[in-house]
């Protein structure tokens, strides 16, 4: 059976190679921040908004690829009762990480399986995250040694990377941090014949 990432993440790319489960890549075509906009007008919780948008991205991908078993994943961070965007450049992620700085914050992954244009499994996970007191110093060395990459990712670390520096405490399972809840996903595949049982 043909297996899709709905998905450009490199990180969730990585997982999957990593835990040898056979994909093929294909990025979903679908407007996030108007579909966030529109779950957020009607007040849907964090985990409800990931959750929709993983789905929207495995039922688009899914119905253009025919018997195809599409995964969509999406991954949401909530701070001070809001949800951050990922951020557009380098002034914006060194903003943000100031905001975070001190304080924790909840990131909350989602995960969805389709086939045919139609959702048959979802699972989300909450983590939270406490980012250090860091000094300014450590942030410009952090930003400049990351670069552009750290855009990538909604919080603006990689956990995998010097990002794990930012961070005095880490509650929640490792790969849901990274975008990817791993052990559930590998358990549905097994079920559905997509890796040995």
């Amino acid at each position: 059976m043909n297996f899709i990432l709905a998905s450009g993440s490199a990180s969730r790319a990585r997982i999957l190679h990593g835990a040898q489960v056979p994909f093929t890549a294909i990025s979903a075509e679908i407007d996030e921040e108007a579909l966030k906009q529109k779950l957020l007008s009607k007040s849907e919780t964090p985990g409800a908004i990931a959750t929709a948008l993983a789905q929207a991205k495995a039922v688009q991908v899914s119905g253009s690829n025919p018997g195809s078993l599409v995964l969509g994943a999406d991954q949401v961070l909530e701070f001070d009762g809001e949800l951050v965007s990922k951020c557009a450049d380098l002034a914006a992620a060194r903003a943000l990480l100031r905001r975070l700085r001190g304080k924790a914050h909840r990131l909350v992954s989602a995960l969805c399986l389709a086939r045919n244009g139609e959702a048959n499994w979802a699972f989300c996970d909450t983590a939270t995250l406490r980012m250090r007191p860091f000094s300014d110093a450590f942030l410009e060395s952090y930003l400049s040694t990351e670069g552009q990459g750290l855009l990538a990712g909604v919080g603006c670390y990689r956990l995998e990377g010097m990002g794990a520096q930012l961070f005095e405490s880490v509650e929640g399972d490792y790969f849901s941090i990274l975008g990817l809840p791993l052990q559930p996903l590998l358990a549905e595949l097994r079920r559905k014949g997509v890796i040995a049982p």
